[in-house]
């Protein structure tokens, strides 16, 4: 009878290639790096965002601009070489209080000097007005050197409260669409898995914007909104991958889905690295314009919160978003029992099969023993040269004599 082998190589994942260097190895996409194996320690490291950014935002709150907090605005034109310390310096003590925020927006001719404060009243306002100008001599847009030059403008909470509401709202539709077109389009799982995503990022962010101190203004929560398409869209790449390297792998006992999906991930790895670092680049090009050419401002603002959501959604699509995915598909279901069937095979091909077949030294002992009892050694030659058995024959057929 036929001695019958299973072969492993229908469970037995590729090793990853031997001898290559991390950046062909990230650009090939072989597999090399385990991120699903390991994402216990990416969890970990994501609840460590999240406690962070949750302790900043219950300690040390927001910096809110004029337009949550309300008050007045003041502006005149920047004279040559004014310092905002010593515009600072004539508030406090023209009013006898400090001012919220002191700037200059804006370089060469077009530079102005803007003063956030709290809600002035009209002697207050007159009284500042008239200290700015004895001190500056502010002109103009004609170029006539006037009180006028110095404007003040009363900023009501109410629209930046409006703003936010707004803001919350679209965020409210936007999550809605974005469910049901990746749970039809992909799965419910990977719907469930990226809308975690998205509020990883928002919350990472405001923390972010909470632990530095940045302002938060209007400009900040429209960019919030843009870094949700940007961290979506790096998920969904991801997920789309993960579809196709999964299609049909319930039928099949080569590799699991946790490690499909982490092959899907090293392919689009270095693709999400390329997304980032190009989306990246003009983000910073926008704060250097904004910092050092038109001064801070709203472009700043919305800069500042782009490109830390846009780091942030590049580490959730490929640290959280997909290992939550292989979590919820093998907590239950198919892909849990195709799993631990896999891994069974795996594990019972790989183990030593002493009793079904025979050891690479047998015959050899065989041959001793027999030599050892007296037997003859052409006897033991011969077993020795014995064809195992179901081997086909071997050697050359004689000729037929007529």
């Amino acid at each position: 009878m036929a001695e019958t082998t299973t072969t492993t190589e229908d469970t037995v994942p590729d090793a990853p290639e031997a001898g290559r260097g991390l950046l062909s190895r990230l650009y090939t996409g072989t597999g090399a790096f385990d991120i699903i194996g390991r994402r216990r320690l990416w969890y970990g490291v994501t609840a460590a965002f999240v406690l962070v950014s949750l302790l900043s935002i219950a300690v040390r709150g927001f910096t809110l601009g004029i337009d949550f907090e309300g008050g007045t605005r003041v502006q005149f034109p920047a004279p040559q070489g004014v310092d905002t310390a010593q515009v600072e310096e004539i508030y406090t003590d023209t009013l006898g209080q400090d001012a919220v925020a002191v700037q200059t927006v804006g370089t060469g001719s077009g530079a102005t000097v803007q003063i956030r404060s709290e809600s002035l009243d009209q002697g207050q306002a007159s009284a500042l007005q008239t200290a700015l100008f004895d001190a500056f001599q502010p002109a103009n847009a004609e170029g006539e050197t006037t009180r006028d030059a110095v404007s003040f403008t009363d900023v009501s909470e109410t629209w930046g409260s409006q703003i936010t509401d707004k803001a919350l709202i679209a965020l409210v539709v936007f999550l809605v669409i974005v469910s049901i077109y990746i749970a039809v389009r992909y799965e419910r799982d990977m719907a469930l898995a990226g809308i975690a995503a998205l509020f990883f990022d928002i919350l990472v962010t405001a923390g972010v914007y909470s632990l530095v101190g940045f302002e938060v203004t209007p400009a900040t929560v429209i960019g919030l909104l843009t870094i949700l398409g940007f961290s979506l869209y790096d998920s969904v790449v991801v997920f789309d991958k993960v579809e196709e390297n999964t299609r049909g792998i319930l039928h099949l006992n080569r590799r699991t889905y946790a490690e499909q999906a982490n092959l899907a991930v090293n392919q689009t790895l270095m693709r999400s690295i390329n997304t980032t670092v190009i989306s990246v680049l003009p983000v910073i090009a926008l704060i250097v314009i904004a910092v050092w050419l038109l001064g801070v401002g709203t472009l700043k603002d919305l800069a500042l919160v782009q490109l830390v959501g846009i780091v942030i959604g590049a580490y959730s699509s490929i640290f959280f978003a997909t290992p939550l995915v292989v979590t919820l598909k093998e907590r239950w279901g198919p892909v849990a029992a195709h799993t631990t069937k896999v891994l069974a095979k795996r594990e019972g091909t790989t183990r030593p099969r002493a009793e079904s077949a025979v050891p690479a030294g047998a015959t050899g002992t065989a041959t001793a023993t027999a030599t050892a009892t007296g037997a003859p050694a052409k006897t033991a030659r011969a077993a020795a040269a014995a064809p195992r058995a179901g081997a086909r024959p071997t050697g050359k057929r004689g000729k037929r004599r007529s």
